[in-house]
């Protein structure tokens, strides 16, 4: 790029398959080897949320659930399988929506989310039976984690973003958005900075970490594509790290609850 320009580039390379206790920092460090591709100070790793909680193991066989009668009860209205809204009501501490084919819920991170983000696609293959995958436990903490396993390994500490799909109130489509993230500010306040005519903006937080997410997302795909890491490269910012659970709105200043 020239002096001229300004950009970023964000490149996917090949990944394996991951199951359970696999050392995802490695996997990360060998398949960008694998296209030539050092980390570098700077640098973005965006992490579909699904290989995280592969790796640590958020499989559940769905056999071994039994709903209560409350799931039974939730199922029948939303019509869905019980054990799937059993495990939803366990990781949720209220349903927000609850229609037809739709379950809306704050899960125990705080998160409002369909199915609190439990998922049944791109988990298991054919014959294997029947799984869910729920979300990592702290996803921050994933982060935070994969980033300190990749400095030991590496001598650099690029920023990690973990990276979910979600709908959106009064739009259509999903997106990614940032469950966790380490070593890169969540949320970049920009209030008091000039416009370009010099006027102070007066309320403008941009979700650094949610855009990012949705860049990787054109990459990652949502289906069969199979590249859940994306190195993004080129991005700057000067603010201090922030988590991702620091984009969740507090409750007292919601005005939909």
């Amino acid at each position: 790029m020239t002096p001229e320009t300004s950009g970023y580039q964000a490149v996917s390379p090949p990944f394996p398959r991951v199951s359970p206790g696999d050392d995802l920092a490695g996997l990360i460090l060998e398949s960008f080897a694998g296209v030539g591709i050092s980390l570098r100070a700077g640098d973005v790793l965006v992490l579909a949320q699904k290989i995280v909680s592969k790796a640590e193991g958020r499989l559940v066989d769905l056999e071994t659930v039994e709903p209560s009668a409350e799931a039974r009860e939730l199922a029948s209205r939303v019509l869905k399988d019980p054990r799937m809204v059993e495990l939803v009501l366990r990781e949720s501490v209220r349903v927000v929506r609850a229609l037809p084919n739709v379950l809306i819920v704050e899960d125990r991170r705080g998160m409002v989310m369909a199915n609190a983000g439990i998922d049944r696609s791109n988990v298991v293959g054919p014959g294997a039976g029947e799984w869910a995958l729920l979300l990592p436990e702290n996803p921050d903490a994933s982060a935070t984690a994969i980033r300190e396993d990749i400095e030991r390994r590496a001598q650099v500490a690029p920023a990690v973003v973990i990276n979910d799909s979600f709908g959106r109130p009064w739009r259509q489509g999903t997106t990614g958005t940032a469950i966790g993230a380490a070593g890169l500010p969540a949320l970049l306040d920009l209030r008091g900075r000039p416009d370009l005519f010099g006027r102070q903006l007066e309320t403008t937080v941009v979700g650094f970490a949610d855009e990012i997410a949705a860049a990787a997302s054109l990459l990652m795909g949502q289906a069969d594509e199979g590249r859940p890491v994306v190195l993004i490269r080129g991005l700057s910012w000067s603010a201090a790290a922030l988590p991702a659970a620091a984009v969740i709105r507090p409750s007292a200043q919601d005005a939909f609850r």
